[in-house]
Formats: structure tokens, sequence, C-alpha cells
């Protein structure tokens, strides 16, 4: 006997300890991000601007890396003029990674 055997009472050559897998159903579980939505289009969420921060201090926060932040001027160019401008309030879309 070895001893994993030992510790968890495996049986060797007997059979005793073998697991039984027989009532098992076949499924699938992931802690992945999901598939993207309709038309492969990567889904976003939004941010609430704060007072003091820029595009680039969301970036850090979000992304992990400040140099992203051209990521969120080009989702929302439609309410960003001036990428150096964001104000207190602005509700910005966030560009999922990927």
């Amino acid at each position: 006997m070895g001893v994993l055997d030992k510790l968890f009472g495996g049986g060797g050559k007997s059979g005793k300890g073998k697991a039984d897998f027989s009532d098992v159903k076949s499924g699938s579980s992931s802690t992945a991000p999901s598939a993207p939505s309709q038309g492969g289009v990567a889904q976003s969420r939004t941010y609430t601007v704060v007072a003091g921060d820029s595009l680039s201090k969301i970036a850090k926060r979000e992304y992990g890396d400040a140099a992203k932040w051209p990521r969120i001027y080009e989702a929302n160019r439609d309410q960003i003029k001036n990428p150096d401008l964001i104000h207190p309030g602005q509700v910005l879309n966030l560009p999922r990674e990927g």
C-alpha cells in the first residue's frame, strides 16, 4: 500500500476506494467572461466620473494600465470633445478588454 492509499483508504488491487461516477450528469460551468453580445460587439459598462478623475486614472483603475485611456476616449467621443476635460457626473462607457 502506498502513502496515498493509506491516507485515503485506497484498496490497492482489491478495488476498494475507487470512485463511482455513475450518477454524474454532464454539464458545464465556467468563470470565464461571457461571450460578446449580438453581432460580436463586446458589451460595455458605465462609470460615473468623480472629482479628480482623468481618463488615465480611470484606465489605470479599470484596466490596470493608464496608457489604455484612448479606449475610453474613443468609446465616448460623442460626449468628450477634449480628453483632458472630463467632468464629475459624466457617465462614460467603459469597453470591455479583448
